[in-house]
């Protein structure tokens, strides 16, 4: 009893998948031609609003000597205005000392005397010059300002080939999967809305009888063939009867 209803499921969720795969079928190029339009809008909107700005961040290294009393003091001294001023006007740059601080980022690596000096920049090749000439400029004035002279440049900072930032495609993968769900959910509501009986079990719902037999599609051409061509064998006949 148990085998039989189960069966009977089975193949009830076979037949209505069928159905479904055969109503996607039916109105697939309506579903790819939604896709495409949603995906495109979705990339010509993420190209046009959606300001992206490549960063770049390159850094340089200097050590400090053992004697340096407060490497903290070394480390502020990098940021201050009256280094960053001299460096605004070493690359002729047309911006604040602010804003040249905000680009700039000074880190101590893992307790050592080795002191980090990481700018980031719209243009590679100044990210890398500003970070130069921050750590030569700070070797050079650090000298008068605190009568310390035991810095060493350790490495230099290179231009950088790849930006931090990725651009994202992610209102473009939001737009195709929008795309899908409209799509599928446009062809189920279309099929909801169609008032054409498509199965014997249409009929048999709505009339309450049983469907004793189904009628096939007819391809006129080809009746109107087949009908031309047995009319031809019949003449040939004919013609043959007649000759004998």
């Amino acid at each position: 009893m148990n085998q039989g209803y189960g069966s009977t499921n089975l193949k009830a969720r076979e037949i209505n998948l069928k159905e479904y795969y055969d109503l996607i079928k039916k109105r697939l190029w309506l579903m790819i031609l939604i896709i495409i339009l949603t995906t495109l809008a979705g990339y010509f909107y993420d190209s046009k609003y959606n300001n992206y700005v490549p960063l770049y961040e390159t850094s340089t290294r200097i050590i400090i000597g053992p004697e340096a009393e407060s490497m903290v003091t070394l480390m502020v001294m990098i940021k201050d205005p009256s280094i960053l001023e001299k460096v605004i006007q070493e690359l002729e740059l047309t911006r604040t000392t602010e804003t040249l601080a905000a680009q700039i980022d000074v880190v101590r690596l893992d307790e050592s005397r080795v002191i980090q000096i990481a700018v980031t920049d719209e243009d590679p090749v100044l990210a890398a010059n500003i970070a130069n000439e921050t750590a030569r400029i700070f070797k050079e004035d650090i000298v008068s300002i605190l009568q310390f002279s035991d810095v060493r440049l350790l490495s230099e900072a290179k231009e950088m080939p790849y930006p931090l930032n990725e651009k994202s495609n992610g209102i473009t993968i939001i737009a195709f999967v929008f795309g899908v769900v409209v799509s599928i959910g446009l062809v189920f509501l279309l099929d909801s809305l169609d008032g054409t009986l498509k199965k014997d079990r249409d009929v048999e719902e709505i009339l309450g009888v049983p469907v004793l037999g189904v009628i096939s599609n007819m391809n006129r051409k080809k009746y109107i063939s087949k009908k031309h061509k047995n009319y031809q064998d019949l003449e040939i006949r004919g013609e043959t009867i007649g000759v004998e």
